[in-house]
């Protein structure tokens, strides 16, 4: 069973990509302006709960994770997750320009190397049947179609 991605489908993907990017950047952000936490100072947690980046960040994040889970309701893991590495890219040129944090060659070469391994796992299909799904497809009497635990 080839399972096709639909425009709605690739705009899951893309919200994945870009709210935990962006959120990352944006707890980055908040949390270089609360300072180290270490265990003797667990209270600065508390102050960074209070920062407007951290926030925005976290919201960012839940909307990552609503996205995220909606993806994986249709799609494997093993799909999903290198399907939005060129979230790395994102997060490169947002922490280089928007942080301005220095960005060697080697982690350059890094992120490339993450984003060209995408293309083996884009080339596949995004659910892999499993052998119950097989079993109960060929044994569901004419007409009656087996449920195969998502929506397509």
């Amino acid at each position: 069973m080839k399972h096709t991605l639909t425009p709605q489908r690739y705009l899951i993907l893309l919200a994945v990509m870009l709210t935990a990017s962006v959120g990352d950047t944006l707890l980055s952000h908040g949390m270089s302006q609360v300072g180290p936490v270490t265990l003797a100072h667990l209270g600065l947690l508390l102050v960074a709960i209070r920062n407007p980046w951290v926030i925005t960040g976290i919201l960012c994040l839940l909307g990552f994770f609503a996205s995220y889970l909606t993806a994986l309701s249709w799609a494997d893991l093993t799909f999903v997750l290198p399907s939005t590495a060129f979230g790395y890219i994102v997060v490169a040129f947002l922490a280089k320009f928007w942080l301005h944090e220095p960005i060697t060659p080697y982690r350059w070469a890094g992120i490339l190397l993450i984003v060209c391994g995408v293309g083996f796992v884009a080339n596949g299909p995004s659910l892999t049947p499993h052998e119950a799904q097989h079993a109960t497809e060929e044994t569901a009497p004419a007409g009656e179609g087996a449920v195969t635990g998502g929506t397509q």
